[in-house]
């Protein structure tokens, strides 16, 4: 019976649900118990003593609070009164309209904490400093603050509802000193920082204990996200500090107002209780919920010491194993948002790496807290970060779509898979993620000691320099990043070949998971050190009008948008695309041949009922030369089209738009793309826009214009003609996506961004936008020759042909279509979506068929019975080969059959 129910329960875990995360056993009973216990205090009295570090930190945190500390004992209503409270009216109702405060009310026994001013954090106030903010601040008239958009920034009374995120953060940055004091009281036992401390803490948890849940006067969305403070749970951070404040200070509470504990330990409940009750389950928000009730749990007793049984315990078992409509269990969030088969995370890059981050850290802090490892319930954590590297340009820029910014991965996930092996002594992962560590760290040898430790009471603990064990060396870069890699629960696609300035990378992504723009088929684009093609950013935070309507739509990206309409909803999105082919396959590491790569995706614009493709693929002629292939087709299912527009956005102090001699363009001023015709607000932020029809092949190019003595980088856009086409040159909005060092030598943030568009009047599916780029620098100069197309002889006419000759002598052919028909040019053939034959001046060549069934040349022929990729090439007199599916290959009157395969050496004798 008992072997019965245990295979019964295998199943039922296996099938439908995951074994529970078991709790931590034998919990600290005394205080302090989040970092450190009082068993700890010695060995961390002798570590500051030996260590430079940890005395920097002790110093740091003294430098922060001990003026404030010494005021407090002859005037302790200093501090205590710069508190943001309801001082007079004791208000213990909050209203708000929606995402801004509307009033409060009703009258508590004791002064009541005031709850932030707006949602949206953007104000033209600034937070006063400490010494500036007038004491028991409570008027009618608002918050006395300075206006950072007037000379001199004066200060005025401003409405609560105009401040934005103000008063949260006062009141956390005075509680956090209070927390610091509280360390200090129980390291060094002077009891002036105690009673600093203590005086903070009694007057806002007796304030915050008489606060209600704020009430949305709209009843609406944000009544399911408020906090007691703020409009969002995830941003009740302030409990944290107030959580550490009261560990470290416990032991002086319970001497010294032992009656309050029960009033402090009732609102910590509430104030968990109303985090899980409200927020987001589906996305980031959710751990940074667990992280906070985390925090504020383990300060509370056991279970059995609350009448409602919801102590210590009830909380840590909730985060970890119970799933409620706004909190999910941590193995349900996280079979929600990761790719178990990659390990991605279903956010934006920069939001993804930021959960895999939280993660570590949670499971970092839970093990040094509890002494309890949950990483091996957690399987998908080694994954999600190994994989991390596969958002990186060849510059060691991360990709930036959506809500993201660009710069380096960060290790910190990686140093923290470190410490969780060391503790635990697992010598394999602490191997795997040292080495992964010492590539991608800017330091990569011995102890990390570069970064100093912040003046943080974690410092002492979680952040600690990091020991490398000097027997681990540096990881190689082919283990985590691939030519090719496909995340489908993000829908981004990315190819790429080599590092460094010479690399070549493009990625695609459309517009699946949380923190998405309404983008269609967006592409980013590198070239020569810098990603040229890239995205703009978010511009501004979420509710500003600039981010809505221009940010995060069509216009602002590298995409198509169909008769000035194209739209969805931005954030958490649904709309991703089809991949139809690839090459090579998504994480392949060999067997493959690496010059070339394509990629092919379908997607549906939502609004107009478009379909949507785009091919791109990378062609790499020598070391240090190589262009991309780009083809955009667009057409609506029930016809009527009015115009597609290609946008394409580059990085760079000027762009010529000429033709395809090199001639400029006689571009006029044109009203004709904007939001007037009932389009899309986006158009009217763009300015200086220049048009003419053209029929005509054309280009343009874009040129960074580096300091003397550096090279110039440039990246040149060559588009074939057709008719109904017209020309765009268009200044766009600043690119906000680089932040910090990005080597440009001129402020991006700030200057236009310089756009060129191609409006194709009527559909885009027969008449699609064609294009080849090239990136150069002023001293290579361009690789390519000349550019031309051609038609198909059998004329089909969604076809599109590409003559692309090079300055080596080598001549490409591209070939591309959608109908599965078989086009021809001169002695050419092929019925392949993608394909390439290329010749050398010494008779080499290249022959690519992506998802066809067939090629032919004047005197090579491949065939297969079912569609695939199959890659032939001859160098130096030999044949190589790489065929995804079955192919027979007919050359010098021979035919054979050949087996699919990795690349290897073909033999036609």
């Amino acid at each position: 019976m008992k072997k019965a129910l245990t295979l019964i329960a295998l199943i039922f875990f296996g099938i439908g649900a995951h074994a529970q995360i078991p709790l931590p056993e034998n919990l600290e009973q005394g205080y302090p118990r989040i970092y450190i216990t009082q068993d700890g205090k010695k060995d961390l009295q002798k570590t500051i003593k030996k260590e430079d570090w940890a005395q920097d930190v002790l110093k740091g945190l003294h430098d922060k609070v001990d003026t404030y500390v010494e005021r407090h004992v002859t005037d302790d209503e200093w501090m205590v009164s710069r508190l943001q409270m309801h001082w007079n009216t004791k208000a213990s109702n909050v209203y708000i309209n929606g995402v801004d405060f509307s009033h409060a009310d009703g009258e508590a026994p004791a002064p009541t904490v005031r709850f932030s001013g707006s949602r949206n954090s953007a104000t033209a106030y600034g937070t006063p400093s400490l010494e500036d903010i007038l004491p028991y601040m409570d008027d009618p008239r608002g918050l006395w603050l300075p206006n950072k958009e007037k000379e001199g920034n004066p200060f005025e009374w401003a409405e609560q509802s105009e401040t934005g995120n103000i008063i949260v953060n006062i009141n956390k940055k005075i509680i956090t000193l209070g927390k610091d004091a509280a360390f200090l009281y129980w390291l060094e036992n002077d009891k002036r920082y105690a009673k600093f401390s203590f005086d903070l803490f009694d007057t806002y948890m007796t304030g915050m204990s008489y606060r209600s849940e704020p009430i949305d006067l709209l009843n609406g969305h944000i009544q399911t996200l408020v906090g007691f403070t703020h409009f969002q749970v995830i941003h009740e951070s302030t409990l944290i500090e107030i959580a550490e404040l009261y560990d470290f200070l416990h032991p002086y509470i319970e001497d010294n107002a032992s009656e309050k504990i029960a009033m402090y330990d009732k609102t910590i409940k509430r104030w968990i209780d109303q985090i899980i009750k409200n927020g987001v389950p589906q996305n980031n928000w959710n751990l940074h919920q667990a992280k906070i009730i985390l925090k504020a749990a383990m300060v509370l007793q056991d279970n059995k010491n609350y009448e409602d049984k919801k102590g210590r315990e009830y909380y840590i078992d909730y985060i970890l194993n119970v799933t409620s409509a706004r909190q999910w269990s941590l193995n349900k969030f996280m079979d929600y948002g990761y790719d178990e088969n990659n390990g991605v995370w279903a956010e934006c890059p920069g939001y993804s790496q930021g959960v895999t981050k939280d993660l570590t850290n949670f499971i970092r802090d839970f093990d040094n807290t509890f002494d309890h490892n949950i990483l091996p319930y957690t399987p998908v954590m080694p994954k999600a970060v190994k994989m991390l590297p596969q958002y990186l340009f060849p510059n060691g820029q991360a990709v930036a779509f959506g809500d993201s910014y660009y710069g380096p991965i960060s290790t910190e996930s990686m140093s923290d898979m470190i410490r969780i092996a060391q503790k635990n002594k697992d010598q394999k992962l602490e191997e795997e993620f040292t080495g992964m560590y010492r590539l991608f760290s800017k330091t990569s040898e011995g102890s990390i000691k570069s970064k100093k430790p912040r003046a943080d009471i974690s410092s002492f603990f979680a952040s600690k320099p990091l020991e490398l064990n000097p027997k681990y060396k540096v990881g190689n870069i082919d283990d985590y990043i691939t030519q090719t890699f496909y995340a489908p629960n993000v829908s981004w696609h990315v190819q790429r070949m080599g590092t460094g300035k010479d690399g070549m990378m493009a990625s695609l992504n459309g517009s699946l998971g949380n923190h998405m723009h309404a983008n269609g088929i967006n592409m980013e684009l590198y070239g020569k050190g810098f990603v040229q093609g890239s995205d703009p950013g978010k511009g501004s935070n979420y509710l500003q009008p600039i981010y809505l309507e221009y940010y995060s739509q069509f216009p602002a990206h590298n995409t198509v948008m169909v008769d000035g309409v194209s739209s969805y909803t931005e954030m958490l999105s649904y709309h991703a695309f089809d991949l139809i082919g690839q090459y090579p396959k998504s994480e392949q590491k060999v067997g493959y041949y690496k010059d070339i790569t394509y990629s092919d995706v379908y997607f549906l614009e939502p609004e107009t009922q478009s379909d949507q493709s785009r091919l791109v693929s990378i062609v790499k002629t020598g070391e240090t030369t190589g262009y991309y292939v780009d083809v955009f087709r667009s057409k609506k299912q029930r016809k009527g089209d009015k115009f597609h527009d290609y946008f394409y956005h580059n990085l760079g102090q000027s762009m010529t738009v000429s033709d395809g001699n090199g001639n400029p363009l006689a571009l006029v001023p044109s009203e004709e793309m904007a939001f007037a015709g009932g389009h899309l607000y986006a158009l009217d932020y763009m300015w200086d826009k220049k048009s003419m029809r053209t029929n005509n092949d054309y280009q343009a190019e874009w040129k960074i214009d580096m300091p003397d003595g550096e090279e110039d980088v440039f990246m040149n856009l060559w588009m074939k003609g057709t008719e109904g086409r017209e020309v765009f040159s268009i200044k766009s909005p600043p690119n906000k996506a680089f932040k910090g060092i990005s080597g440009l030598p001129y402020d991006v943030n700030a200057a236009p961004y310089l756009t060129l568009a191609a409006r194709q009047h009527g559909e885009a599916w027969n008449r699609p936008f064609a294009s080849v780029y090239e990136p150069f620098t002023s001293s290579e100069g361009k690789s390519i020759a000349s550019i031309s197309g051609f038609e198909d002889e059998n004329g089909s006419q969604d076809f599109v042909g590409l003559q692309i000759t090079n300055k080596s002598g080598r001549e490409d052919l591209v070939f591309s279509s959608t109908n599965n028909q078989t086009a021809v040019y001169k002695d050419m053939s092929t019925d392949a979506a993608y394909a390439l034959i290329g010749h050398e001046k010494n008779g080499d060549f290249i022959l690519f068929m992506g998802n066809g069934t067939e090629l032919k040349t004047k005197d090579f022929t491949m065939s297969t019975k079912e569609k695939g990729n199959v890659v032939v090439e001859r160098k130096a007199g030999k044949l190589s080969i790489h065929n995804e599916v079955p192919v027979s290959i007919s050359y010098n009157n021979k035919k054979q059959q050949f087996n699919a395969g990795e690349l290897r050496t073909l033999d036609l004798n």
